[in-house]
């Protein structure tokens, strides 16, 4: 077995090499060697002198295509940077950052090390990363916009109403009824954000409290009775009688689900309209929440976003009515810390539902 190459190997893994290149050995790989790449999950090309492939792992094949074995490297990856980092014969590792490999948005890190015979080429995929990163750059851009517009609302009225105008009783009432309003709108929009902050900081520990699904949905019920009166929408909950779920989960979590799926189904319902809560058992030891709403519906190629933070299908609506843009993010997080899944359908016209389902607690 060809110790330095293995010793190399893990170096490389582990971000270190050796700085001195060991002299070339042109044999084709040991069994040994196949085995250890093939456990790797990051694409690795070992490479002769020549700059020829001399071993391919499955994840390198499958990235760059079966034939890549015994091909020149710079016909295997094409690409420019690459090309140059592989052209010499390397006496540390390189790393390259490559965008396009395999599709025009990936990006990749190429990591280029010296072993016997030749140099060791490891991919390693940082699509994720940047994806993450342009996610919080887009959520802290996006909630500073939402942040700034009632400020420069109630800044734009606090001006006002410094001015002769606000002399006028009436003028007076309606501009602190408006600053009101957009005040308690920024308070909906920190709590949602400090809400949301929970949620992810405690996702990888799984609530156990025992929670009554229907205790909590009468709750939120009662919560919203005075919205659904105004609002002139009806509400009703269908649950099997020989059916009262009890859930693993944290209580506070599953009514701000509730609140905020019924809360939804009210604001863009029709009036009149009758709003369906379901609560039914379902496969695998789940129980079935459903929140079903008479509205206008939703395109089917909004579905897919609707979970997004501040994404909205009508921002000015949604705006209007109270909405910060993160009530089904939250909902999303809730779900996926308590182990659950959610679905959501639509059809225009007809109406939206929200299907949630939550491991049942095993005193069920």
């Amino acid at each position: 077995m060809d110790v330095p190459f293995v010793d190399r190997l893990r170096g490389v893994l582990g971000g270190t090499s050796s700085d001195t290149a060991a002299p070339p050995r042109e044999a084709g790989p040991t069994l040994t060697e196949s085995l250890l790449v093939e456990a790797i999950d990051d694409p690795i090309l070992c490479i002769d002198s020549r700059r020829r492939v001399r071993l391919a792992n499955n994840a390198a094949r499958h990235l760059l295509g079966a034939h890549v074995e015994g091909e020149d490297v710079r016909v295997a990856i094409r690409h420019p940077a690459a090309a140059l980092a592989i052209s010499g014969r390397q006496a540390k590792e390189e790393r390259v950052e490559l965008t396009g490999l395999s599709t025009a948005e990936d990006r990749w890190e190429l990591r280029v090390a010296p072993i016997e015979g030749g140099s060791l080429i490891r991919l390693i995929d940082r699509s994720a990363t940047r994806d993450a990163e342009r996610m919080r750059t887009d959520f802290v851009a996006n909630a500073s916009h939402e942040l700034r517009t009632p400020l420069a609302t109630l800044l734009g009225f606090i001006e006002t109403m410094e001015g002769p105008a606000a002399a006028e009783p009436s003028v007076r009432a309606r501009f602190l009824a408006i600053m009101r309003q957009e005040a308690e709108r920024m308070t909906r929009l920190v709590d949602d954000l400090m809400s949301l902050s929970r949620i992810e900081a405690d996702k990888h520990r799984r609530p156990m409290e025992a929670v009554s699904l229907r205790a909590a949905t009468d709750e939120v019920v009662g919560t919203l009775a005075q919205k659904l009166a105004e609002a002139e929408r009806r509400l009703e909950i269908e649950q099997p009688a020989d059916f009262q779920p009890v859930v693993a989960g944290q209580r506070d979590q599953l009514v701000q689900l509730l609140h905020n799926l019924i809360g939804n189904a009210i604001k863009y319902s029709r009036p009149q309209s009758t709003i369906r809560v379901g609560i039914a058992p379902a496969e695998r030891g789940m129980a079935k929440l459903t929140v079903a709403d008479e509205g206008e519906g939703i395109a089917p190629e909004h579905l897919p976003r609707l979970t997004e933070r501040f994404y909205r299908i009508d921002a000015g609506r949604s705006r209007a009515m109270g909405g910060t843009g993160l009530g089904l993010a939250i909902v999303k997080h809730i779900v996926e810390r308590h182990r659950g899944q959610l679905g959501i359908t639509s059809q225009p016209g007809v109406g939206t539902t929200v299907t949630v389902l939550l491991p049942v607690a095993a005193q069920s």
